[in-house]
């Protein structure tokens, strides 16, 4: 399986919007994404640009994404 790495917040974006999410607000350097059923918003600070691993394991876990899926989105993204 594939490593995890850093990517673009705009790319990570498309990965949740290509799961149904949506933009709900940005505010400062922050982008919040919402879905019905999903009780947190998953959030996503675009500066730096580049999102760290941590950042995005707990957003998959708060969206409730898998890792298969979550590089399945990711080469659709590509």
């Amino acid at each position: 399986m594939p490593k995890i790495v850093p990517i673009h917040y705009k790319k990570l974006v498309q990965i949740f919007e290509h799961e149904g999410f949506q933009v709900s607000r940005t505010k400062g350097d922050h982008i919040s994404m919402t879905k019905p059923g999903i009780m947190r918003p998953v959030v996503i600070k675009i500066s730096p640009h580049q999102v760290a691993v941590t950042h995005i394991r707990t957003n998959l876990t708060t969206a409730g994404i898998s890792r298969d899926r979550y590089f399945e989105l990711l080469d659709k993204v590509k």
